[in-house]
C-alpha cells in the first residue's frame, strides 16, 4: 500500500500520529523504522506529533510475547508506541486513551462493551482501560512504584523529588517555584546512575494538598508535552505520599487541559478525554521522499 491511512489525536493535547495497522501489513517493523517515525513527528516536514501509536493486534508484534508474558492471550490489541525520536515507549496514559477511541471509531470495539474495561497491550505490560460512562476514558495504570529520591537540574535551579515507576521512570518534584516560570526548552540533568534509561521529569506545584496540582513534564525523547499521563499519576502519587497519604484522588491541571488521577495502594487510575482530529493518507510523494 503506497498510500497508508493516518489519522491525527490527542489526549490533553499530548499528541500522536495513529496508524490503523489491525493486520500488521501496512506498518512492519521494517517499515517503521526510527527514521520514519521522527519524519512522521516532525512538526515542519511531516505530521507532527509527540509520537506514533500504530493499532495492531498483538499476534503481529514481535516483542509482545517477550513483555506480555502470560498476559499476551487476553490482550487481543497491541499499542506499539514510539517517541518523536523513535525510541520505542513502555506506556502512555494519554496515549493508550485515544487508542482505545481509535480502537471504537474505527469500528474495531463497540464503547458500550469497553466501559468495563478491555486489556491491551503495552510494552509496560498488559493495561485495562474503559470509556467512561459521562464521557472519556480511564485507564489502569497499575501501581506506583517508588524507587528512591533524586534530582533534575533546570535553569540552574535544583528540584529534589521522587523516583517513581509507572512502567517507565519518573522523577516527579513538588516546589514552590511557579511552574510557568521554568524554562524546559532544554532537557533536565538527572542522575544518570539512578535512571540509566532516561527519566520523565515532573515538576508540581500544589494548589490544594492532597487534592488538586499543576504539573508541566519533561517527557525522555519527546521534550516538553502539553500533557503526560503517566507522569500526571507520579505527580499525583508524589503529592499524597508528601501528605504522608496512600490513596486518594487528585485533579491534575496539565499545559493541555485538566485528567483526574485516582491512587490506591494497588493502583491507578487515571480518567481523561480522548478526540481525533483528522484522518487522511500519507501522500507517495512524501513516502518516496
Amino acid at each position: 500500500m503506497t498510500t497508508p491511512r493516518v489519522l491525527i489525536g490527542h489526549g490533553t493535547e499530548n499528541d500522536f500520529v495513529v496508524l490503523p495497522d489491525p493486520d500488521g501489513t501496512v506498518w512492519p517493523e521494517r517499515r517503521l523504522d526510527a527514521a520514519m517515525v521522527r519524519r512522521l513527528c516532525d512538526r515542519r516536514a511531516g505530521l507532527g506529533a509527540d509520537g506514533v501509536l500504530r493499532v495492531v493486534r498483538s499476534v503481529h508484534v514481535p516483542d509482545a510475547a517477550d513483555v506480555l508474558g502470560a498476559g499476551l492471550d487476553a490482550c487481543e490489541w497491541f499499542m506499539d508506541h514510539r517517541n518523536a525520536d523513535g525510541s520505542h515507549a513502555e506506556m502512555c496514559g494519554n496515549g493508550i486513551r485515544l487508542f482505545l477511541h481509535v480502537l471504537v471509531t474505527e469500528g474495531l470495539l463497540d464503547r458500550s462493551t469497553c466501559e468495563a474495561g478491555v486489556l491491551v497491550g503495552t510494552r509496560g505490560g498488559p493495561r485495562r482501560v474503559g470509556a467512561a460512562p459521562g464521557g472519556g476514558y480511564w485507564v489502569d495504570m497499575g501501581p506506583a512504584r517508588e524507587f528512591g529520591t533524586g534530582a533534575a537540574r533546570v535553569g540552574g535551579h535544583e528540584f529534589r523529588g521522587r523516583a517513581v515507576s509507572m512502567g517507565n521512570p519518573h522523577l516527579a518534584a513538588l516546589t514552590d517555584v511557579d511552574v510557568d516560570t521554568l524554562d524546559l526548552s532544554r532537557a533536565p540533568s538527572f542522575d544518570t546512575g539512578l535512571f540509566p534509561d532516561g527519566v520523565n521529569v515532573e515538576l508540581i506545584n500544589v494548589v490544594e494538598p492532597g487534592v488538586h496540582i499543576r504539573l508541566r513534564v519533561f517527557e525522555r525523547g519527546v521534550g516538553e508535552t502539553r500533557s503526560c499521563g503517566t507522569g500526571a499519576c507520579a505527580a499525583a502519587y508524589a503529592a499524597l505520599a508528601a501528605e504522608d497519604r496512600s490513596e486518594g484522588t487528585v485533579v491534575v491541571d496539565v499545559p493541555g487541559g485538566r485528567l483526574s488521577v485516582q491512587v490506591t495502594p494497588g493502583t491507578t487510575v487515571l480518567t481523561g478525554p480522548a478526540v481525533v482530529v483528522a484522518a487522511g493518507e500519507l501522500c507517495a510523494e512524501w513516502l518516496d521522499a
